[in-house]
């Protein structure tokens, strides 16, 4: 049975020891950065009523995030093949929380590109850590179970999703933000006093952030992680090449179409609550609770299920619920609308790791950069919620702008199919 690296084996003496604190502190990393990602519905829509920004210029904070990845996912690579996977990490974790500190000059300067470059370098961390913590923990284990190992690895992503929108809605929402008519009777002084009030809210949740990031980071340095052993055979191909390897091109399709989906439907969720239902952000990050905990548990149930079902075969049923629940947050009404988008989330649970793993399988010698090319997908973050919220911009209509996730589950739909005459992933 073929591995899913099968280019890369732990040695021998590697074998024999416990992965257990290894494994606890990679699985951590998943959780730090889903928090800080499932803080961003929180910061677009503080940012969008503190700015006064239009939906277009709001999902410029996708845009600073997934560029990052777009940009740095190459080099982060490099960093791993030369140095190896620690180094990738700690360099990760340095970028990480100095984007986390960035927040505070940012906000002292009352500044939206201030905050637009905070969340570049920030993300410039999570890109580095993404490329070296995703492909490493499959190699962590048996191979056989190098999809569930990074399923339930991500699942504390998922937990993060469900934490982070509280947590952010209890400080950086602690209070209705004013809207465009209130603050049109204000006084430019008294304008600029609001704003400040408001962008100052950011900055502890991120300092604090970037403090225990800091400890995290020398926790790293002085731990000793298993020394991966790599195969005679290293990869020869250039990247553009690397996509003609067994599934990298169509994985690297999907993932960018995935997880633009997946970054406007969780970013945009208290902005559709706002526009097509009129709730007010102290009520809907609730909702933005309950879709990270579906997000969750979806990623628990997922790596349960793979016991019984092949990976490729649950990524199509679950994009198929994706497809239908689109569908009805296009079509319908009220608040149902509302209850379909956070439902979606359940269902997007584990498309990343297994469209990831399915990505990879086979690379062999090839799987670093291969890794690196579906890390640099997560640029669709970047660009998809930009296209859907220029949709809402121009119709006047956020329903409508949902057409946008519903093509994205339908290439991972594609994707899924590539597989079906399989039993499993290996």
């Amino acid at each position: 049975m073929n591995s899913t690296h099968s280019g890369n084996t732990v040695s021998s003496a590697s074998k024999k020891k416990n992965y257990g604190l290894p494994l606890i502190l990679i699985t951590s990393l998943f959780f730090f950065w889903g928090f800080i990602h499932n803080l961003d519905p929180i910061l677009i829509k503080h940012l969008r009523s503190a700015f006064q920004l239009n939906h277009f210029q709001a999902s410029l904070v996708d845009s600073s995030v997934f560029a990052a990845y777009f940009l740095l996912a190459i080099p982060a690579g490099m960093i791993i093949q030369k140095y190896g996977y620690k180094t990738g990490i700690l360099v990760g974790l340095f970028f990480f929380a100095a984007g986390c500190f960035l927040f505070i000059p940012a906000a002292n300067t009352i500044s939206y590109p201030f905050f637009l470059g905070a969340l570049f370098v920030l993300s410039c961390g999570l890109a580095i850590l993404e490329t070296a913590a995703n492909p490493y923990i499959t190699i962590l284990g048996p191979p056989e179970k190098a999809t569930q190992r990074l399923n339930f690895a991500q699942s504390f992503n998922g937990l993060a999703a469900s934490i982070a929108p509280i947590i952010g809605g209890v400080f950086i929402l602690a209070e209705e933000p004013k809207s465009q008519e209130e603050l049109s009777t204000l006084s430019e002084a008294a304008k600029l006093a609001y704003i400040q009030t408001e962008t100052s809210l950011v900055k502890g949740p991120y300092l604090i952030l970037g403090l225990i990031l800091l400890l995290v980071m020398i926790l790293f340095l002085f731990i000793k992680l298993p020394e991966v052993k790599e195969s005679e055979e290293k990869s020869t191909k250039s990247f553009l090449q690397v996509l003609g390897v067994k599934n990298v091109g169509w994985g690297v399709l999907a993932q960018f179409f995935y997880i633009g989906a997946q970054i406007y439907v969780f970013s945009f969720l208290l902005v559709f609550a706002e526009d097509a239902i009129n709730m007010a952000g102290q009520e809907a990050k609730y909702y933005a609770g309950v879709a990270g905990l579906l997000f969750m548990t979806g990623r628990f149930a997922g790596t349960f299920f793979m016991k019984y079902i092949s990976p490729q075969k649950l990524l199509r049923i679950y994009s198929v619920m994706s497809i239908i629940l689109s569908i009805w947050v296009i079509a319908g009404t009220g608040i149902s609308t509302l209850y379909a988008l956070v439902g979606m989330t359940f269902f997007m649970s584990i498309m990343f790791p297994t469209i990831f793993a399915l990505g990879i399988e086979g690379a062999g010698s090839d799987t670093k950069p291969a890794s690196s090319l579906l890390i640099m997908s997560i640029v669709g973050g970047a660009i998809i919620p930009p296209i859907a919220s220029k949709i809402t911009d121009i119709s006047g209509n956020i329903h409508l702008s949902y057409i946008v996730p519903l093509f994205c589950f339908i290439i991972v739909f594609l994707f899924s199919l590539r597989f079906r005459n399989k039993t499993s992933v290996q």
